[in-house]
């Protein structure tokens, strides 16, 4: 199943159609406004910038799973990431990642390994899943990798659609 398949809601409540993220490479991350990685999302935010006229997007997708470091409101979270980091990439409606309650899009992304060939939870905020342009999900890195570490860019600019 392609992960472009899958229903989500934008962080305002309003459908967020994935279909719409075919054509385009993209990094899905569970974010969190108040964890050590927080700062993850001006290298995330800068990805963004460079990448987006080439076919590529984050998605970020807050989760609060993780000693309970994204405990706001929808409206909290998104002027969090305006104010803080500029943030202009979209943000999902708040889901779980781990547990009974996995939204489905992690029930597909937590199924691919990493590079150390563990599948499995997530391991804890800013998880990174980098998914190709037909919605397969091309490589895993946990949450140290930083945004702009030279193993996921060159992903990223090995798997560009422009």
């Amino acid at each position: 199943m392609s992960v472009y398949d899958t229903p989500v809601r934008a962080l305002d409540g309003s459908p967020l159609d994935l279909a719409d993220f075919a054509g385009r490479l993209t990094l899905v991350v569970n974010v969190a406004s108040q964890c050590g990685l927080t700062p993850q999302y001006t290298g995330l935010e800068r990805l963004q910038e460079r990448y987006a006229d080439r076919g590529f997007t984050v998605l970020g997708v807050p989760c609060n799973q993780f000693g309970g470091q994204e405990p706001g409101s929808a409206e909290e979270i998104a002027e969090f990431c305006s104010t803080s980091y500029g943030v202009t990439f979209p943000l999902t409606e708040k889901v779980e990642v781990n547990g009974a309650g996995r939204h489905p899009l992690y029930q597909t992304l937590t199924a691919v390994p990493d590079a150390n060939g563990e599948a499995g939870d997530i391991q804890w905020n800013f998880e990174k899943f980098l998914v190709s342009t037909d919605g397969a999900v091309i490589a895993r890195y946990r949450p140290r990798t930083e945004p702009e570490s030279p193993e996921l860019v060159a992903a990223i600019e090995a798997h560009l659609p422009h």
